[in-house]
């Protein structure tokens, strides 16, 4: 009987074939675009958007509302995000020679979002902002052995968006703004990789080269069932994109606006990296597992760089804000993000074996929200807000982003402490409709089929400190 040894390369292009190495390749799936923004605009689900300026944490939205600010003002705002994501077991199957698992428990937790904006008038038409904050993250994390190892772990992803900005008042009535983003992304993502198919794969293989007898390919099979590896993409980089708006004031109480977000093309540098087990067998069939394993570790679940181009998508916003009277406000926004300019994710690995593509065909999306404000007195302002929140998610769903379209029921006030100070609070309750689950990528034998649905919610509370000097 021959050992595999001195044939790795042979072997290695079957298993490839039969395992993939990294399923991790749907990193970026999950880009998750960020509205909590201010904890002013949270209260009204962010129905003003583009027609917002209650303070300047409106440039993020809008770089034209600055030039209404006649005094320096600086925003500070926080954000605790808690999501819910429970999947649901129905039909799930599990991967090639190993047991189905867990359902994951609560895949969502604790998550904090800052924002800071600063805004002084130059003249009397020109004005500068500059904001600080994320404008898109994710974070998603599944219970070890769960029924989807093999298609997500960990997803988290961080961006931080630098945002200078200046606002041109071209009339008392008509601004409009340009921004300069430099943005900073950071991620990493997790699952298990099937091992012990890879072990199959690789006997199989050397049996169909001659390398092993076949009949030892069953005794192999049924002594390594059960062994996974840690897979772990990282990867980070910076880019630029711009953004722009316009606001006008039709009547001293109707304010139309719209703005503009670029879409961000990122080049993203990494590694893939595994944390392969020691499998231990009978000392009859040692020898040949040692072989085989040891092929797998130097030519398939072997640590090398990764590279990927990434597009975060752009998106727009129209809206309007109707004054009536001196205490109520009426708003409404619209908006559009451009996901169908991200059709598949790639990583390319600077050695063999290859990492195919993962497809996405995403469509774009709409977020469409009403709001209402109404102004007790000098101090004391109330906000509430409704909005719907469109998936972008037809056709491939992923489990690092279990979407679904979704409400938004919004609540918050403002207390004008002085001239110089303002404190804002926001809540916002977000239910999803079940999201019912069907996926192997391609692949049972590899990734498992995870069938089910999803229950997901979240809750965020902000709040939210304005000093105008």
């Amino acid at each position: 009987m021959r050992t595999p040894s001195f044939r790795r390369n042979r072997v290695a292009v079957a298993v490839a074939g039969a395992v993939l190495a990294v399923g991790a390749t749907q990193a970026l799936a999950t880009g998750f675009q960020l509205n909590e923004q201010s904890a002013s605009g949270l209260g009204n689900a962010f129905a003003a958007g583009a027609a917002f300026t209650d303070d300047v944490s409106a440039m993020w939205w809008n770089p034209a509302a600055i030039s209404k600010f006649e005094r320096r003002q600086f925003v500070q705002a926080l954000h605790i995000v808690t999501p819910s994501i429970e999947f649901n077991n129905n039909a799930s199957q599990p991967a090639a020679n190993q047991p189905l698992g867990n359902s994951g428990g609560d895949a969502g937790g604790y998550n904090f979002i800052p924002n800071l904006y600063f805004s002084t008038p130059i003249n009397n038409q020109w004005s500068f902002g500059i904001g600080v904050n994320g404008g898109w993250g994710n974070k998603t994390e599944y219970d070890d052995g769960w029924i989807g190892r093999y298609q997500a772990l960990l997803s988290e992803i961080l961006t931080i968006n630098v945002n200078p900005a200046v606002a041109w008042k071209v009339t008392p009535e008509f601004s409009v703004g340009l921004g300069i983003n430099f943005q900073y992304i950071d991620g990493k993502f997790t699952q298990n990789a099937n091992y012990s198919g890879g072990i199959a794969a690789a006997a199989t293989a050397a049996a169909q080269g001659g390398l092993i007898p076949a009949a030892l390919v069953p005794q192999i099979v049924g002594a390594t069932p059960g062994y996974d590896t840690k897979v772990t993409i990282t990867g980070d980089d910076t880019a630029w994109g711009w953004n722009i708006g316009a606001a006008w004031d039709a009547t001293p109480d109707l304010r139309l606006a719209a703005s503009y977000r670029s879409k961000i093309k990122y080049e993203l540098g990494g590694d893939v990296d595994y944390n392969n087990p020691t499998v231990s067998v009978s000392p009859a069939l040692q020898p040949v597992v040692n072989s085989l394993t040891n092929t797998l570790n130097t030519t398939v679940f072997r640590n090398r760089g990764v590279t990927s181009d990434i597009e975060i998508p752009a998106f727009a916003n129209l809206s309007v804000l109707w004054r009536y009277g001196k205490q109520w406000e009426f708003m409404a926004d619209a908006q559009w993000t451009q996901w169908s300019s991200v059709p598949e994710l790639a990583f390319v690995a600077n050695e063999p074996p290859p990492l195919p593509p993962v497809p996405l065909e995403w469509d774009d999306s709409w977020k469409l929200a009403v709001g209402a404000s109404y102004r007790y007195n000098d101090q004391w302002k109330a906000r509430v807000g409704v909005a719907f929140d469109q998936t972008p998610v037809t056709t491939h769903p992923t489990p690092r982003l279990p979407d679904s379209d979704r409400w938004w029921l919004a609540f918050g006030g403002e207390y004008k402490w002085t001239r110089d100070w303002k404190f804002d609070a926001g809540f916002v309750y977000i239910f999803a409709k079940d999201a019912d689950f069907n996926q192997n990528l391609g692949s049972t034998p590899t990734y498992g089929l995870i069938n089910g649905s999803y229950d997901a919610s979240v809750w965020i509370l902000s709040g939210q400190v304005t000093y105008s000097f």
